[in-house]
């Protein structure tokens, strides 16, 4: 039980650490997640929606192959 429970901690440390790394040079990379080609903004006069779909699909892809590899 210990056992599981650490191996748990050290991937969520490993996770918090990419997402870290993401935030400090994602001004930088080619593609910024949240605006992605396909994301919808529609700006009006005085109000702006955005919906980013592409970047909820591709993070739903990313989320479930990494819980499919946990569960392994």
């Amino acid at each position: 039980m210990h056992m599981n429970i650490g191996r748990t901690l050290i991937a969520l440390g490993v996770i918090l650490v990419v997402l870290g790394l993401l935030f400090t040079i994602g001004d930088t990379l080619a593609l910024r997640l949240g605006r992605l080609p396909g994301d919808i903004y529609v700006r009006g006069k005085h109000t702006g929606f955005y919906f980013p779909i592409v970047t909820c699909l591709l993070l739903s892809v990313v989320l479930s192959l990494a819980m499919w590899l946990f569960r392994r």
